[in-house]
């Protein structure tokens, strides 16, 4: 019989290593896909998991579970990790830029940031923390206020801004494609 996530959380909580290593084997995957969503390089992504569970180990005291699971906090933590990693990974491309070198014709080019993930991540990160967890990973307005401490009234206003904003942008990125 598979253990739950309530009970594999006691385990962390008294110090089990096993039972942490049990919560990654679970949840990895989905947090990978999540982490891949929001970066730019698949090894970026792998990171931002494994940040994600050493933080959820650092932090085990003062974790908010939904429903006995710690999913909802290590994705918005993945997504906090995942936004710090393509913030460095933006700088570190922008001093390659400007660092004179010999000319090289094949190197390669930046990544197209047009469309949805595209709009998703000029997000502020509050709105976007709100869309990953109640959009893309499909979980209740009220879920997403304990995981990120806030009051529903808050995600569901947060959520509708970004909604708009999104709109906007996808509607403007309709009318340069035709």
């Amino acid at each position: 019989m598979e253990e739950d996530d309530a009970s594999l959380w006691q385990g962390v909580l008294a110090g089990d290593e096993a039972a942490l290593a049990r919560l990654f084997d679970r949840h990895e995957a989905r947090l990978f896909r999540h982490a891949r969503r929001l970066l730019t390089a698949r090894e970026d992504a792998k990171d931002a998991v494994t940040i994600g569970f050493f933080e959820l180990w650092r932090k085990r005291e003062s974790v908010r579970l939904v429903d006995g699971s710690p999913l909802p906090w290590l994705l918005n933590t993945v997504s906090n990790t995942a936004r710090n990693l393509e913030r460095s990974g933006r700088r570190y491309r922008s001093l390659l830029a400007r660092t004179p070198i010999a000319s090289n014709p094949g190197a390669p080019e930046g990544t197209d940031e047009t469309g949805v993930l595209a709009a998703l991540k000029r997000l502020p990160a509050r709105e976007q923390s709100v869309v990953v967890l109640t959009i893309l990973e499909g979980y209740p307005d009220r879920a997403a206020a304990e995981t990120l401490g806030i009051p529903v009234g808050t995600v569901k206003s947060r959520l509708a801004r970004a909604k708009s904003r999104l709109r906007d942008e996808m509607v403007s990125i309709e009318g340069a494609w035709a």
